[in-house]
């Protein structure tokens, strides 16, 4: 060989390996060594050996795994662990909404402080092939979500920063805020950010999978307002994510959801906002007719009324059916013209009045109460009164044979997804959600459903299920179906991803591939909705 030639062929085999995998994780106990030396972590002495799965049953080796890997935590990050036992442990499995997360038991809960304290967890989590799960508010309806049975949830509960950047545009805020506390602080300054309508619900989750809000008219989901995501990669680094830096992350990101990283902090677009109207308004099932048209014609027109946001809700409880609609307009306007068409039909009561966004979210929050079995499942329909009073009584026939459960209480919820909304889906390069302005108004439903007893999981289910295939069937046989399905409303037996549209699951596939060369956020976090559809946890 020429000399030039081999010169030549050293510098290429060294270039690639500099770039070849650049996000590969590490898997020798030294290649660990080096990612923990990296990220400040000094480890004196051998690493643990990850038991041999090869002598343990397929039942135990996990456990046996996680056992280790929650060990070496707790030697170099004490004060972040934390085992069953603990009065840790138990106020931090306290705070999921649903009792199948709750009852959801991992080997240890780690509670980060900084994004160096995520990274050096997964990164261990992968040496010793421990599956993991990430909880940021935990109101996942379904086991497994955001916690793990037998291995580490990492519980971003403290990664709590809300900081306003000087010139008021961007709030920096940590993952593991619910959104009460985003707009506690936001609210006296009179700014906000689009985020979510229900207190208690965590910024993570929400923003990741969608994010409707009460300014999605004027704004977008919460996907579309976030300028950078702090995100640590599964080969532990932590890097600042945005259209610039990483556009097929960012777009990645915008809707994906747990599948490419674990977002420690969004930097969300911040806005002027005051005092706003809205409230909730009760009515009988008299008035169905004229609700379900009223909405409908509220989403034809929603291009006039861009600040007013409206949420439906057709439920049973202790023996009636009735319905429950909010209405919330982003200045403090009493009884604007955008809601005339619902506030001229007869109501039992009337919460309207001026208030402050956190007070909104506030009142809502109370009708997503805790502690009780809970299932969601979802569908997006053409926009359509008939098709909704076709819906509603299929929701009241299958609610007969379930009604008798302790405690029950279901809502056929519907929400509009206007053209307003879609038409800022193409911010910042677009979002990941496939939904077109063209295709627009939408109809989202949400079947929403808590109860009290284990026994009657099976049956509940059964009926909710069939709610959304008799739904789907109508809407299809009279041309109205959609393929999107909402991830935040969806049910684990649902593939999220294929609704967005081939293109778009495709690109998020191949996205995965490059950041996530060893698909750690498809198996070894097994829980939540996954890219192909292998959707893991339980919905008992």
């Amino acid at each position: 060989m020429r000399a030039s030639n081999w010169l030549i062929w050293v510098i290429s085999w060294l270039v690639c390996r500099v770039t070849a995998d650049p996000y590969t994780a590490p898997h020798t106990s030294d290649e660990l060594h080096d990612a923990l030396a990296n990220l400040g972590v000094q480890i004196t002495g051998d690493l643990p050996v990850p038991p041999d799965p090869r002598l343990q049953s397929n039942a135990t080796a996990p456990s046996h795994h996680c056992a280790a890997a929650c060990g070496l935590l707790t030697t170099i990050r004490k004060n972040i662990v934390s085992t069953s036992g603990s009065q840790t442990y138990a106020q931090q499995q306290s705070r999921y909404w649903s009792l199948q997360q709750l009852e959801t038991l991992p080997a240890c809960r780690v509670t980060p402080q900084i994004a160096i304290d995520v990274a050096v967890t997964l990164l261990i989590t992968q040496y010793f092939d421990c599956p993991f799960a990430v909880k940021s508010g935990g109101h996942a309806a379904f086991a497994g979500a955001s916690n793990i049975q037998g291995g580490i949830t990492i519980d971003l509960s403290s990664l709590s920063q809300v900081e306003l950047s000087k010139d008021k545009t961007v709030t920096k805020v940590g993952a593991g805020n619910r959104w009460l506390d985003v707009y506690s602080k936001l609210d006296p300054m009179g700014l906000s950010v689009v985020g979510g309508r229900v207190a208690d619900i965590g910024v993570g989750g929400l923003t990741l999978g969608g994010g409707l809000s009460f300014f999605s008219g004027r704004h977008g989901w919460a996907l579309d307002g976030v300028k950078n995501y702090e995100v640590v990669l599964a080969n532990g680094q932590i890097r600042d994510i945005n259209q610039k830096s990483n556009p097929d992350l960012y777009f990645a990101l915008r809707g994906g959801g747990n599948n490419f990283g674990i977002v420690t902090r969004f930097d969300l677009e911040t806005f002027p906002q005051g005092l706003m109207w809205g409230g909730n308004t009760i009515h009988p099932p008299t008035t169905n007719a004229s609700i379900c048209k009223a909405f409908e014609n509220f989403a034809n027109n929603a291009s006039q009324n861009p600040d007013a946001a409206l949420i439906t809700a057709y439920a049973y409880f202790q023996g009636s059916y009735f319905f429950v609609n909010n209405y919330d307009y982003a200045f403090p306007t009493p009884f604007p013209p955008a809601f005339n068409e619902f506030t001229s039909i007869p109501n039992i009561t009337d919460t309207q009045r001026i208030t402050t966004l956190s007070n909104l979210t506030v009142e809502l929050n109370a009708s997503n109460p805790g502690g009780f079995r809970e299932h969601y499942t979802t569908a997006t329909f053409k926009n359509s009164a008939a098709l909704q009073l076709q819906i509603l009584d299929i929701f009241v026939q299958e609610v007969e044979t379930i009604k008798d459960a302790a405690n029950i209480l279901p809502a056929l919820v519907m929400q509009p997804i206007t053209q307003p909304m879609i038409r800022l889906f193409r911010k910042n390069g677009g979002n990941a959600l496939g939904i077109a302005e063209q295709d627009g108004p939408l109809l989202l439903m949400n079947l929403a459903i808590l109860w009290s007893s284990k026994a009657d999981d099976e049956r509940i289910i059964s009926a909710a299920a069939r709610v959304s295939s008799r739904s789907n069937e109508i809407a299809r046989s009279m041309g109205l179906y959609y393929r999107y399905i909402y991830q935040n409303y969806a049910s684990l037996s649902q593939n999220v991803f294929a609704g967005y549209g081939a293109e778009n699951q495709r690109r998020l596939v191949e996205i995965s591939k490059k950041y996530d060369p060893d698909r750690v956020f498809q198996n070894l976090q097994p829980g939540y909705f996954k890219l192909d559809g292998e959707n893991g946890g339980s919905l008992v």
